[in-house]
């Protein structure tokens, strides 16, 4: 029996120029209906590929998909555009808001596309924005918002049209460490209350902790499946390496920052609150390895 979503022996490359990259090597994975799944890995691993297959924006090249026991291996991409609208919510970092619209147009928006009443696309897009806590700032666009009000409505948004998956690349990767947990409790309540299944792409291990299981990859391969608990009781040191990737990653992403500062591709204030995001990040990953005696 095919799980709820599952994929077999998927192979996805890439070709750059003359140049074959093969971001996925033979991956399967099973998530049954109801689960929240993390998906960990270093950059380029390939966690970003499956999720763009199981969402339906890319094709593999080799190998089988079902989403919501479907099969979508050889959809059209017309099939593929229904899946998007009414089987799979995506929350991406950087979020795809449009500007120029407010929060409550922006979570509209979804439901314009499958020609939904005007009441009853008032009636979710108000019911969605007071469940995440935005319903006094509705009308605030997103540049009027913070880092974690927007992706609020970025979660409201890929909730509109009611689908029963929800995946979730880096959700808090931009955002401090109290406003990722806001966004993180958010997804649980998704999850648990709204029945939705949901896969989490993260490097943060903390956010990894609160799932029902940890799928890592490396090199386009699952190499590991555990439940959180089992992560930390069982296999200490895979919480260690969890940590080091993601702290490796977070100091090479803080000097990339401080070179486009200095170059001025970006904005003071976009500086500090980058900064500010990331060395509390790694603030939190070097406090926990020293509390596990590295």
């Amino acid at each position: 029996m095919v799980s709820y979503i599952q994929t077999e022996d998927l192979v996805k490359v890439y070709k750059l120029g003359n140049v074959e990259v093969q971001a996925l090597r033979g991956l399967s994975i099973k998530i049954d209906q109801g689960e929240m799944v993390a998906v960990m890995g270093p950059s380029g691993s390939g966690k970003t590929t499956l999720l763009n297959i199981v969402g339906g924006l890319t094709h593999a090249t080799a190998g089988r998909t079902w989403v919501a026991e479907r099969e979508i291996t050889n959809a059209t991409p017309a099939e593929l555009g229904v899946l998007r609208q009414r089987v799979v919510g995506h929350i991406f970092q950087t979020l795809n808001l449009i500007p120029t619209l407010t929060a409550y147009e922006n979570v509209e928006l979804p439901m314009l596309a499958l020609k939904k009443t005007g009441a009853e696309r008032k009636k979710r897009t108000t019911e969605l924005l007071d469940t995440v806590g935005l319903a006094l700032r509705m009308n605030h666009k997103p540049d009027e918002l913070s880092g974690g009000e927007k992706q609020r409505v970025a979660i409201a948004s890929a909730l509109a049209n009611d689908p029963p998956v929800l995946i979730c690349d880096e959700p808090t990767g931009d955002l401090d460490t109290e406003t990722g947990a806001k966004i993180v409790q958010f997804l649980h309540t998704v999850n648990k209350e709204m029945g939705k299944t949901v896969i989490v792409v993260t490097h943060d291990p903390a956010i990894a902790r609160q799932t029902d299981r940890i799928f890592r990859i490396m090199d386009g391969r699952i190499i590991s499946v555990q439940r959180p608990s089992d992560a930390e009781a069982v296999n200490a040191a895979l919480m260690v390496q969890m940590y080091r990737d993601r702290l490796n990653e977070t100091n090479k992403e803080i000097a990339d920052l401080e070179i486009l500062f200095r170059e001025q591709r970006v904005s003071p204030e976009n500086f500090a609150e980058r900064w500010h995001n990331l060395t509390e990040t790694r603030g939190f990953l070097e406090r926990e390895l020293h509390r596990m005696g590295f």
